[in-house]
């Protein structure tokens, strides 16, 4: 095959560094954007807080210093191309990723500070560190004992059988929190409830889980009752016990190390008498400028640079003060971006704001607001992205107001959060001893005008994380 050559025009676009830049600091909420200001301030000599100067067309020694009317090119003759003057440190589609802070002892770690003064012969020490070491971040033992006998042997040539093994995977499940080195579910309460007083519903708890456990995950509390001989009360007070229990003990150590997030409003809605206005939150973000040191290092160099270290001097300053330049605009940029677009969803949604009925809400897409502002719909999914909203109903997600649509047998359309609060209360309402099934929720919200099917029902319940009606049951 004879290779051929061939001029080709393509139409691509591209987006610069500086536009993927902006792109991620339109998606970051109020307190992230704090972070990043600070951020530049610190790496950016050029970048100062306060207010700018009001100035003259160009710079004078009688007037104060204007950034939007500097030109470099009035004071430098410096020829470097601009791509010496841009830098990527970022690969395609590559994103910023800060690495989480780490505080305490991990599980493992407890674990291990714990089987080091509980067990004493060093063999037995290294299988308990071993079974530890695959211990998943729940507390559970996945491998089975059979494999962890050969991984001892071939990697630190410890030779013990699956009767010592079990014996050395007692002692770890008798570390804390308690339930820990459980292989499943069922041994992991087991372990739990074998550590609490003796009373007679622990006992009964513990002779459910061992002779039922399959009918109480099912909650078919009549073949429990009818296997046990015992009465609804005596398998209540049992259940009421068992709930009480970690179904991941390892988690509780992660969770009571995590930091409480509270949210910080990116917006305020305020309802003045029926007129609604909307405030973006700036709390702790300053003003910006281009530094006063850097302008005036630039009327240091207008006499003329005549070798090449001015012009490095020149070329970095430049750098720096283009850089300043650009992250002052971005801040503005997206702040007007933001309102434009809040202030379209509160007019698109303006009976919700004005009452605060989740059954007034509109449907709403990306594409409805974006259509309003004249933006991009990836533009409008940034500026939803983790950004909240505070109203005189309490504080929202922005994505709390985006819902497809769905037709009544009036032909209206209504939003499909309407119909998930309508759900919600029927299933809240219903009779917990016999919990109402998807396909009679359904005939519920036909009777109110709601055409939709069982297997849609069972969507908009499954979104609501509320499960099936057999394990909503419960015994009265």
């Amino acid at each position: 095959m004879a290779l051929k050559q061939s001029l080709q025009q393509r139409l691509l676009q591209k987006l610069s560094p500086q536009q993927i830049q902006l792109m991620k600091m339109l998606q970051l909420p109020t307190v992230e954007l704090e972070k990043r200001i600070k951020e530049e301030l610190e790496i950016n000599p050029a970048l100062d807080e306060g207010e700018e100067q009001v100035s003259e067309d160009e710079f004078t020694e009688e007037a104060d210093d204007k950034r939007d009317d500097f030109n470099f090119q009035d004071y430098t003759n410096d020829e470097t191309p601009s791509y010496k003057t841009q830098s990527n440190n970022f690969s395609k589609g590559q994103e910023e990723h800060q690495k989480p802070l780490s505080f305490g002892d991990s599980l493992s770690e407890r674990l291990l500070k714990q089987i080091d003064l509980k067990i004493k012969n060093e063999n037995q020490k290294k299988i308990a560190e071993h079974i530890i070491g695959n211990l998943d971040e729940s507390g559970y033992l996945r491998r089975e004992l059979f494999n962890i006998v050969d991984d001892l042997a071939f990697s630190q040539n410890i030779f013990a059988d699956e009767e010592e093994l079990e014996q050395i995977l007692a002692e770890v499940q008798d570390l804390e929190p308690h339930g820990v080195g459980a292989r499943d579910l069922k041994e992991c309460l087991l372990i739990q409830l074998r550590k609490k007083n003796k009373t007679i519903a622990i006992k009964t708890a513990e002779v459910i889980l061992e002779k039922c456990f399959e009918s109480f995950t099912k909650k078919h509390y009549s073949k429990i009752s009818k296997k046990l001989d015992i009465n609804n009360d005596a398998i209540k007070d049992a259940i009421a016990e068992i709930v009480k229990l970690n179904p991941k003990p390892g988690n509780s150590l992660i969770d009571s190390q995590s930091d409480i997030q509270q949210i910080t409003p990116d917006f305020t809605l305020i309802d003045n008498d029926g007129i609604l206005s909307v405030e973006l939150n700036q709390r702790n973000s300053p003003q910006l400028r281009v530094s006063n040191d850097y302008i005036e290092m630039i009327k240091g160099f207008q006499q003329g640079a005549k070798n090449k270290r001015d012009k490095d001097a020149i070329l970095f300053i430049k750098q720096k003060v283009d850089a300043a330049k650009w992250f002052i605009d971005a801040v503005k940029q997206r702040q007007n971006t933001l309102l434009i677009t809040m202030k379209a969803i509160i007019s698109f949604q303006k009976e919700f704001f004005l009452s605060g009925d989740e059954k007034k809400l509109k449907p709403m897409i990306l594409k409805d607001i974006a259509s309003i502002v004249s933006m991009d719909i990836s533009t409008i999914s940034r500026v939803a992205n983790s950004k909240h909203v505070s109203t005189p109903y309490g504080i929202f997600s922005l994505k709390y107001f985006f819902s497809e649509s769905l037709t009544t047998d009036s032909g209206e359309e209504v939003s499909t959060r309407e119909v998930k609060t309508i759900l919600n209360e029927a299933i809240n309402k219903e009779d917990k001893s016999k919990p109402l099934t998807d396909e009679k929720l359904a005939s519920l919200l036909k009777e109110k005008g709601y055409l939709i099917a069982r297997r849609t029902v069972a969507k908009y319940r499954e979104q609501l994380n509320i499960p099936v009606a057999r394990l909503r049951k419960e015994l009265l």
